[in-house]
């Protein structure tokens, strides 16, 4: 175990210094990247652990560099910690086309909560404004963030579905995941641009996450639906910190990575833990079919290192976080979901 890290995290500011702690690869890859930095989606779940985390590496490095964030909403927090940062809708074309061109963007642009029943507005957040982005920066280099739903649903036995599993997506979030995907690769196919898409299941905090929804329902008695009974999932910080090093990646035609970490675990048995640590006897519905949205990520561990933070210390770290009532970000993964539905 790490002894750098901290054994428990008792707000939110420790938690987003954690989160945001740049690996020593990724201040060696700061240090001999050329050109600035953007974050586009900096408000998001992840978007500001990214953009702060790129500004530390930065300083770190020594270099001198800008960290843009860019989103529709107020970036004040962002802004407050150096960050140039920049109001934009990404559905307004002309608005994209105003936005600086740095040679390096961090794309994180999605919809998916709500998407049942609002399909549109998913297609049209997912594609639309990714091909607006596409178009105005061309000649970058990218790294969008995509999902490890654009694979079918996979068996435990398959080992995770690996950078080379033929794309099979499950209900119209998925699919318009892909079309995100393609719009990229219709500027990189061309040799306009850059791209290295994300494939990410599932980045994870004591806020948000696969685990903070496991362990909620332990702590407050619901009962722990394991029909999807493994699952894959990665600390935030962790992810980020490959992401912004895979930006190396990126080519014409593009190039698929997928992030998350190496164990693949039962729901049910980071339940019972949960259990332990909460003094709670955890209950269930369902029963697993040995499928989910499985990824095999030893492409990308295997280049930047397993996760600095294991999937143990996590669990503790979320069981502390939820028997302290710390915040939520309020929104379930549905992680359970096999019918591509959310």
């Amino acid at each position: 175990m790490d002894d750098t890290l901290p054994t428990r995290l008792q707000s939110v500011a420790e938690l987003d210094e954690l989160l945001s702690r740049p690996s020593p690869g990724l201040v060696a890859f700061m240090g001999q990247l050329d050109g600035d930095l953007m974050v586009v989606g900096a408000g998001g779940k992840i978007g500001p652990t990214m953009a702060r985390l790129a500004q530390r590496a930065v300083a770190a490095a020594g270099v001198r560099k800008t960290v843009f964030a860019v989103d529709v909403a107020p970036l004040e927090a962002l802004a407050a910690a150096g960050i140039e940062t920049i109001r934009c809708d990404l559905m307004d074309l002309d608005a994209v086309a105003r936005l600086p061109k740095p040679k390096n963007i961090v794309y994180m642009i999605g919809r998916k909560f709500g998407s049942t029943g609002a399909e549109s507005l998913t297609w049209a957040i997912n594609c639309v404004a990714a091909y607006h982005a596409a178009r105005a920066f061309q000649g970058c280099r990218v790294a969008g963030f995509s999902t490890g739903c654009v694979y079918p649903v996979m068996h435990l036995s398959s080992g995770g579905a690996t950078e080379q599993t033929p794309v099979e997506p499950v209900g119209e979030y998925a699919q318009s995941c892909l079309g995100r995907e393609r719009m990229w690769d219709g500027f990189a196919d061309q040799g306009k641009l850059d791209v290295v898409h994300i494939r990410l299941n599932y980045a994870v905090e004591c806020r948000y996450g696969v685990l903070y929804d496991v362990g909620s329902k332990v702590w407050a008695g619901e009962p722990v639906d394991v029909t999807t009974g493994y699952a894959n999932v990665i600390w935030q910080g962790d992810a980020c910190n490959q992401i912004l090093q895979a930006l190396a990646l990126a080519s014409h035609p593009g190039t698929i990575l997928n992030v998350t970490g190496p164990e693949t675990f039962s729901i049910r048995q980071v339940a019972q833990q949960f259990g332990r640590l909460m003094d709670r006897q955890p209950t269930f519905t369902g029963a697993e079919n040995g499928r989910g949205y499985l990824n095999n990520a030893s492409a990308a561990n295997g280049r930047f290192g397993n996760p600095t933070v294991p999937l143990s210390r996590i669990v503790d770290y979320t069981a502390q976080w939820i028997m302290a009532g710390g915040e939520t970000l309020g929104k379930p993964t549905h992680f359970e979901t096999q019918d591509g539905k959310y």
